[in-house]
Order: structure tokens, then C-alpha cells, then sequence
């Protein structure tokens, strides 16, 4: 990789670990921390650099190169404490984008507040994304572009075949936006195609829209 990017993960529990593991797997340079030796331990042949410390001490911390990280993230468990606290360090160390595992929406609002980029709640999401496929099975990938509108990829329903995108009139009917659609067989990918287009079987629509008007889009059979 010809610009290596590079990674701070605070806290190597069960998220912090999966995470590191699937960066150093993308080729990224990971440096990880955590308080536990044992942890840091286990994960060693998927760290660049490997440091057992204390993430709320700022003596711990203050030699971790966080300005030269392309992002950190924090996960430490349900202590919102100590969550506050490394976040807070990081922050004042020079970490140029913060994201941090979250416990309570109240945790969320202080981390905020703090200049935090982003605050996940993994089992939230992960919940959310599986009670949207199980709803609609069409549905193949879901990406929120931010808390207005999405990015969605579903199989195109039998009913489009035959139909330009004209006929089907996207725009007008549902307020979505249709900047391609891939062939499922071949992966061959047209993007932004024009009113002529004319679906078929075995298709992916590709579809930028806001959230209730792709929910529309995304019922039909």
C-alpha cells in the first residue's frame, strides 16, 4: 500500500479487538493500547505497534502519536468514566478524528460536546441494519450519508422489468435518485444511467434518497 494509513485503538475488549484485526487485514498500520497485558498480548501479531498502559492517564498517553493517526478510536467498555477521559487525552494530544464506542445516549451528548467526529453504538446498529434486511430481503446494502438521507443498494423488483427509467418515474413517485445499477452476474456497473435505461432481471438498483422515501421504494415486489 503506497500510503499506508494509520490507526490509534484504545481499549482491546471484544470491539477494539475485531476492529484492529480487520484494519491490520485492509493493510493499515495499527498501534493498540490497553490496560490489560494479557490482551495486548493476544493481539500482537496483528499490531504494528503494541503498548500496554492506561488510557485515562495522561502520563500513559502523552508519547502515543496521536496527530500522526489517521483516526482514533476508543472502546473501553461500559465505563463512561474512563471512556471520557482517554477521549479527553486524545483530543488534547492532537487526534485529528475521534471515534468512540458509545454506552448511553447521555454518554453520547458529553462525547459530543468533547468534539468527538462520530459516536457508535455498535449493537444498535448492528440490530437496526438486521431488522432492515429481515423486513425487506431485497434490501442488499444500507449506508446512512448522514441523518437526513442514505445510500442504498436493493435487487430491482420483478415489476421494473421491461421499464425504462422514465416509465417508472423514480424521482417523481418516491423522491429517490438513481445513480446506477450494477448487473448481478457480471458486476458490470452503469452509473448514472439515462432515462432510456431499461431494467431487467438479475439487477441492483443503486438509489440515494431520504430515509421515509426509500422505505416507499424498498416495499414494492
Amino acid at each position: 500500500m503506497a500510503d499506508t494509513k494509520r490507526f490509534i485503538v484504545i481499549g482491546l475488549g471484544s470491539f477494539g479487538a475485531a476492529l484492529a484485526r480487520q484494519l491490520h487485514k485492509n493493510g493499515c498500520r495499527v498501534t493498540g493500547m490497553d490496560i490489560h497485558k494479557d490482551q495486548v498480548e493476544s493481539m500482537k501479531d496483528d499490531l504494528y505497534e503494541a503498548m500496554i498502559g492506561d488510557a485515562t492517564d495522561r502520563d500513559a498517553v502523552k508519547h502515543v502519536a496521536f496527530s500522526e493517526a489517521d483516526a482514533v478510536f476508543i472502546g473501553l467498555g461500559e465505563d463512561i468514566t474512563r471512556s471520557l477521559l482517554a477521549t479527553l487525552h486524545a483530543k488534547e494530544l492532537g487526534a485529528r478524528r475521534i471515534i468512540v464506542k458509545g454506552v448511553t445516549p447521555e454518554h453520547g451528548k458529553i462525547l459530543k460536546s468533547l468534539g468527538v467526529d462520530r459516536v457508535i453504538f455498535p449493537e444498535t446498529e448492528i440490530a437496526m441494519q438486521l431488522a432492515d434486511r429481515m423486513t425487506w430481503p431485497n434490501v442488499i446494502d444500507f449506508l446512512p450519508i448522514d441523518p437526513e438521507y442514505s445510500f442504498v443498494e436493493f435487487a430491482v423488483p420483478d415489476t421494473f422489468s421491461g421499464a425504462t427509467l422514465i416509465d417508472l418515474n423514480l424521482r417523481r413517485r418516491f423522491g429517490v435518485w438513481v445513480v446506477g445499477v450494477k448487473d448481478a452476474l457480471t458486476g458490470k456497473l452503469q452509473m448514472f444511467p439515462d432515462g432510456e435505461f431499461k431494467f431487467s432481471v438479475d439487477q441492483i438498483l443503486l438509489v440515494v434518497g431520504k430515509k421515509d422515501n426509500i422505505n416507499k421504494l424498498r416495499e414494492l415486489k
